[in-house]
């Protein structure tokens, strides 16, 4: 470490030789004397500081150097600041669950100060000599905003209900903050899950996402076309301008204009549950972790097949309106607290904190295959030439195995994933890593949508496998991939969930389910 760190200073005392450096907020000067760095204070994370100098920003370890000039920091009352800025959803109703258990588990107690827009600060303060040694200041904003932030560096973690959009990305670039839909600068922090609602005593038992997107739209308007009594819907929405409304009208109505009037549109959640809970003739729009008094409607297609917005089905991404929460955090190294917050995230305490906050978590559960009875009763009834061979096959290669609770979805006619299935990775990857599968056999199991002939579809599936294994191994780098055997196969359109005469049927149908024994 020293001779790199030697090796470090020498380049640089190279490079200045025969440069004038004029005097800026901060100067750094090696503990010898001989090289100095001179520019704007980017940052200090109580480790390393980070200098706009000449050359660059560049990151230089605090414990080689000594800071002069008006920004340098007090390194004695240095308190370590994690700025999380995002929806409302994510900030006021599980950051503080989440931050609470972390200081927790840490040994520290949390002090929340709340100021008057309703934005709030928590101060880690240490158990023993009650000093004040890191804050994380969380603001609610709109994902466009949250992201601009991050992107200028007054952000240090920005949380979405939506991915980071193509220009958002290219921007993150532009500004040396990294590629933030890469997997190791995006996660998936928890889940929830966009659902119909109807009051208890409606007597629809259940709606189409066609018939759903022709509400939202106005081109259904009344009960009787559900099944219901002759009554006109009323529907009660979101906020405009909501992340939720927003991903409403992409999941529901392909960024069609939503016919609801201002009056039927409502934030917080928790008055839209209240009105439909009371008005049998309301259909509401909320979330898995905003039900209320309000009775879910299951969604269902022309194939019969049932999709219920349920833990294991949201994690699987089984249920279609499953929405992720996101966090995104730039490419720089943050201050130890954020980073040990960061591991915390994924850790059994914070998965229970998770559901404590109403969300679904993520931890990876079991369901044995001889629960799999409605898929299997689908999949045969929907056979077609050739399948029913093909499903006693996997029949016979997935028997004595438990189905894991995490699934990786793709893009049409590729092996791409989308951004719930990228975390995925990492997150069974982290499974494997702490040897939570030593001993075991995981198979990576590929479907398809039925587009296409049938060779075609299985080596597709195959390929999909295979891309989620391989990358798997990848990012279980420290794993000792010896002790799990992983294996893969591949069915094509065999085992569908859902109907091919849908985009978001094929989407659910095009997948890899985890298997275990």
């Amino acid at each position: 470490m020293l001779a790199c760190r030697t090796a470090f200073w020498a380049v640089l005392l190279f490079l200045l030789q025969s440069v004038t450096v004029v005097a800026q907020d901060v100067t750094l000067t090696s503990r010898d004397g001989s090289v100095t760095i001179s520019g704007a204070l980017v940052g200090y994370d109580g480790e390393f500081y980070r200098v706009d100098s000449t050359y660059g920003v560049l990151t230089v370890d605090g414990s080689g150097v000594v800071c002069s000039g008006p920004a340098c920091p007090d390194l004695t009352a240095y308190i370590a600041e994690i700025r999380i800025f995002g929806e409302a959803q994510i900030t006021q109703r599980l950051m503080p669950v989440l931050i609470e258990t972390f200081a927790e588990r840490q040994g520290y107690s949390a002090l929340r100060r709340v100021t008057d827009d309703g934005n709030f600060t928590y101060a880690l303060i240490e158990t023993a000599s009650g000093r004040e040694s890191s804050r994380f200041i969380v603001r609610t904003k709109s994902s466009d905003e949250a992201f601009a932030d991050l992107v200028a560096e007054e952000a240090d973690m920005a949380l979405s209900l939506r991915e980071v959009a193509t220009n958002e990305v290219m921007a993150g670039l532009e500004a040396g903050i990294g590629r933030l839909d890469a997997h190791n600068q995006s996660r998936v922090l928890a889940l929830d899950a966009i659902v119909p609602v109807v009051a208890p005593e409606n007597p629809v038992r259940g709606v189409s996402l066609a018939d759903l997107s022709k509400i939202v739209t106005a081109e259904l308007t009344n009960w009787q076309d559900l099944g219901g009594v002759e009554a006109p819907i009323f529907l009660q929405m979101p906020a405009p301008g909501s992340a939720l409304a927003t991903v409403v009208a992409q999941r529901l109505a392909g960024n069609a204009v939503l016919a609801v009037q201002e009056s039927q549109r409502h934030d917080p959640l928790a008055d839209l549950v209240d009105i439909v809970a009371k008005d049998p003739f309301s259909l509401g729009i909320t979330t898995l972790s905003e039900l209320g008094g309000t009775r879910p409607l299951p969604l269902v297609d022309n194939c019969g097949y049932i999709s219920t917005a349920i833990a294991d089905a949201v994690k699987a991404e089984d249920y279609p309106l499953t929405t992720p929460l996101f966090l995104y955090v730039p490419q720089r190294r943050l201050p130890a607290v954020g980073r040990d917050f960061l591991r915390f995230t994924r850790s059994p305490a914070a998965q229970f904190a998770i559901r404590r906050a109403g969300f679904v978590d993520q931890a990876l559960t079991e369901t044995p295959i001889k629960n799999q009875g409605n898929r299997l009763s689908n999949a045969i009834r929907a056979a077609g030439p050739g399948d029913l061979g093909v499903l006693q096959d996997m029949m016979t290669a997935l028997d004595g195995f438990n189905r894991l609770s995490i699934s990786f979805r793709f893009d049409g006619g590729s092996a791409v994933y989308d951004g719930q299935s990228r975390s995925n990775v990492g997150l069974l990857a982290q499974a494997i890593e702490a040897g939570l599968y030593d001993g075991r056999t995981l198979i990576f199991v590929g479907f398809s949508d039925g587009e296409g002939a049938a060779d075609a579809n299985r080596k597709l599936s195959m390929m999909r496998a295979n891309a989620v294994r391989d990358d798997l191994i990848k990012q279980a780098a420290t794993a000792d991939l010896s002790r799990t055997r992983l294996d893969v196969l591949g069915y094509g359109a065999s085992m569908p969930m859902a109907c091919d005469d849908t985009d978001w049927g094929r989407g659910i149908n095009r997948r890899v389910e985890v298997w275990v024994r």
